[in-house]
C-alpha cells in the first residue's frame, strides 16, 4: 500500500457553526458547495474545481465538540491564485491574517482562522503578487 494523495478533511460541528464554516470557506476562502452523496447524516462538500477537499458533517446533538482548543492540529493549506484579490477579500469579510515568506520556494502565505478557530494557510506562488501589482499600478 502506498499513500498516494491528499483526498479530503472533516470537520464535524453543530448545525450552526456548521453553516458558518461552509459560509467562511465558501464566501472567504472561495470554495464551493457541490454534490454530496445521500447519506444519512446532513452535510455540506466543498470543492476547489472538481476536486472535493473539504467535508463538513454535522454533529450528534449529543456530541460535545470543542473549538478553540489547542491540539496537534494546526494549520490545513490551499494552494492559490490571486493574492492582491483574496488580502482585499479578506478585510472587506474582518478577516484577521498575517503574511509569511518562504523565500526558497517562492511562496508567499497568508495565514488565518476559520470561525472554529482552525488554522488555514493559503499558499500564493510570490511571483503571483508582483504580477498583480503591476497589473493594479
Amino acid at each position: 500500500m502506498n499513500t498516494i494523495g491528499f483526498n479530503h478533511y472533516n470537520l464535524c460541528a453543530p448545525r450552526a457553526l456548521m453553516d458558518e464554516l461552509k459560509t467562511f470557506y465558501c464566501e472567504v476562502v472561495g470554495l464551493a458547495q457541490g454534490q454530496r452523496p445521500p447519506f444519512d447524516s446532513f452535510g455540506y462538500w466543498l470543492y476547489a474545481g472538481d476536486q472535493c477537499l473539504l467535508h463538513l458533517s454535522q454533529a450528534n446533538p449529543d456530541e460535545v465538540r470543542h473549538t478553540h482548543v489547542a491540539t496537534t492540529f494546526d494549520h490545513v493549506a490551499f494552494n492559490c491564485t490571486g493574492r492582491t484579490e483574496m488580502e482585499e477579500r479578506l478585510k472587506r469579510h474582518n478577516v484577521e491574517f498575517r503574511t509569511g515568506r518562504v523565500p526558497e520556494l517562492g511562496i508567499v502565505q497568508l495565514f488565518l482562522k476559520d470561525p472554529a478557530g482552525n488554522g488555514i494557510e493559503l499558499s500564493f506562488a510570490e511571483r503571483d503578487g508582483r504580477q498583480e501589482n503591476r497589473v493594479a499600478c
